[in-house]
């Protein structure tokens, strides 16, 4: 029982998160500016953090010194550039980074 007040209570903040938004805005109100900029601005600092996070660990002076990272890390911005897909772009990074570290670099790590 308490499971289920759990994840009932977790799927009612989620639906609220969800339509609060269409629920503020509804009946032709204006958006306001700065949610207009923050629009435009949060999915690449978004992405710009999920990139800080992913190669904060990477030691330049031991191990593999960062070659998989820069690798994947290249294949997913060049192939971002051509095709414009960001699930593209991440499946082929991450397919390139887990075939080099157990592949090529298995005895450097």
């Amino acid at each position: 029982m308490k499971s289920l007040l759990i994840v009932a209570a977790a799927a009612g903040v989620t639906m609220l998160l969800r339509f609060l938004p269409f629920m503020i805005f509804s009946g032709g109100r204006r958006i306001p500016p700065f949610l207009t900029v923050l629009t435009g601005l949060l999915p690449p600092a978004v992405m710009g953090m999920l990139v800080v996070y992913c190669l904060r660990g990477v030691s330049l002076f031991s191990g593999s010194r960062g070659l998989p990272e820069a690798a994947a890390s290249a294949a997913v911005v060049l192939s971002y550039v051509w095709k414009r897909s960001t699930l593209l772009s991440i499946v082929i990074g991450t397919a390139l980074y887990m075939f080099l570290v157990q592949t090529v670099f298995t005895a450097s790590l």
